[in-house]
């Protein structure tokens, strides 16, 4: 690593943490200034200030714990199978020639179109918060998955079946390491579609979660509550893709960026 690289992560890293700031200065000051309407666009200050009065009172708390609750259930209930589907996919030509068409005629529908249906398999309860992450998880896991096993030197996958290593070996020793950089990009995707889609399930037949509060807060004209909603939302997703992040970077070493 050359001298100058550390200063231009260091810069890098300085701009990631500026850029918002000087949005919400941006926004502070047009707020206080009349330049927007505070009746939709409340000063960021007021909106801090509101969202400590939630977590103090316990509020926020609550409606932060069912979601996360029910994303991370979500989460594995859809990358698990993706990730076996996807190696699969990638191995096996007839597989592949079996789940292909599925995959490549329902991933075009829009996973929200889904809501209506899945409310009607699984009613209001928790199942159909947890089914509709685990579509959302699904695709972009299983997609990536298969991509990455097909992307491995051909020389590697002949080399484990001229050693007859099983089918069970071949998943474990060389499709899984060969696709792990793809496959921690189809994670990040799905755990960012499973956030946006948690906070879509929870507006219809939810009373608790991020989602309820928002909706709610709506309906109330709440407006800070309703931002406060939504900062939780991008604070949790921010943190989800910093974490996904250092998890690449510590079993995925050998991928640069």
């Amino acid at each position: 690593m050359s001298a100058g690289q550390p200063r231009s992560l260091w810069s890098e890293r300085a701009i990631s943490i500026l850029s918002p700031l000087v949005l919400l200065g941006l926004w502070e000051i047009c707020a206080r200034t009349g330049i927007v309407d505070v009746r939709f666009f409340p000063a960021p200050s007021n909106i801090i200030g509101h969202l400590f009065e939630l977590a103090s009172s316990g509020a926020l708390w609550r409606h932060v714990g069912a979601s996360l609750y029910r994303l991370a259930a979500g989460f594995v209930v859809g990358c698990v199978p993706a990730i076996v589907i996807g190696l699969a996919i990638g191995l096996y030509r007839p597989i592949r020639a079996a789940f292909d068409p599925l995959i490549s005629a329902t991933y075009p529908i829009p996973k929200s179109s889904l809501l209506p249906l899945i409310l009607l398999i699984f009613g209001l309860g928790e199942s159909s918060k947890i089914a509709m992450v685990a579509i959302g998880v699904f695709y972009p896991v299983v997609i990536n998955t298969a991509a990455g096993v097909r992307q491995i030197a051909p020389i590697f996958l002949d080399v484990g079946r001229n050693f007859g290593a099983s089918r069970f070996n071949m998943f474990r020793t060389v499709a899984l390491p060969g696709a792990l950089p793809l496959i921690m990009t189809g994670i990040k995707l799905g755990a960012g579609m499973g956030l946006v889609l948690i906070a879509i399930a929870e507006m219809v037949g939810a009373k608790q979660g991020l989602g309820y509060m928002i909706w709610n807060a709506w309906e109330l004209f709440d407006v800070q509550t309703m931002y406060v909603g939504l900062f939780v939302i991008a604070i949790i997703g921010f943190v989800m893709n910093a974490g996904f992040d250092a998890l690449e970077r510590a079993i995925v070493p050998w991928r640069k960026g």
